[in-house]
């Protein structure tokens, strides 16, 4: 999973009074835990733009101003209700030899025949829960639609990958092409190609009587 560095100050000071006094300067409130203890620290609000605003899930090193760095996950952020400005983020520190459970992101690939012939894909589930140690955590989870007709549906127990747990149910619905008005059956295709198989062979054999008649003196 890529990584992305945010460089940090660690603040001493966590009242009301200094909160406000760091968002109004710009500056982002942070705390990590996870570790021995508590790490409150503040970083600029630009810092966290491809951290927050992006499909994509990341590690993060948090660097700090005496030279120490630590290794954590984005575990919640609280935005205002009004300006969606980003008031606090709570991280989550991260060890190479502990496993660690991360939501990642689902991504669709593939063209599924149900939907070529009219039926509609929803998608249930955008993100599943993933267990596993920090360097086997995948950038996305991969959904291949391509053999899905209508009616079909894709599970949580069909996604494959190793070195990673997912934590829900194997019967957990990720996606699934349903029926619409202006759908067709997807065997219609090959009932078609099959007429038409049929109707040259036909046509042939046609002409081959034809050329083997005997023609009158």
């Amino acid at each position: 999973m890529k990584s992305i560095t945010i460089k940090g100050s660690q603040r001493e000071s966590v009242g009301k009074v200094a909160t406000k006094a760091l968002r109004n300067a710009g500056q982002v409130p942070c705390v990590v835990y996870g570790g021995d203890k508590a790490i409150h620290f503040s970083a600029e609000i630009l810092a966290f733009k491809n951290l927050v605003y992006t499909p994509d899930v990341h590690t993060v090193v948090i660097a700090l101003e005496d030279g120490s760095k630590i290794d954590a996950i984005l575990q919640d952020i609280q935005f205002h209700p009004v300006t969606d400005q980003i008031l606090h983020i709570d991280f989550y520190q991260i060890f190479d030899d502990k496993e660690v459970s991360m939501e990642i992101p689902v991504r669709i690939t593939g063209n599924a025949p149900g939907v070529r012939n009219g039926g509609v894909l929803r998608i249930v589930r955008r993100s599943l829960r993933v267990k596993a140690l920090p360097k086997e955590l995948p950038d996305f989870l991969n959904a291949d639609i391509s053999t899905m007709k209508i009616g079909s549906t894709l599970t949580v127990g069909d996604l494959t990958g190793e070195g990673f747990v997912i934590l829900q149910d194997d019967s957990r619905v990720v996606c699934q092409v349903r029926t619409s008005r202006v759908a067709v059956e997807d065997e219609e295709e090959e009932e078609e190609e099959e007429d038409e198989g049929a109707e040259g062979a036909e046509g042939a054999a046609a002409e081959g009587a034809a050329t083997e008649a005997p023609t009158e003196e």
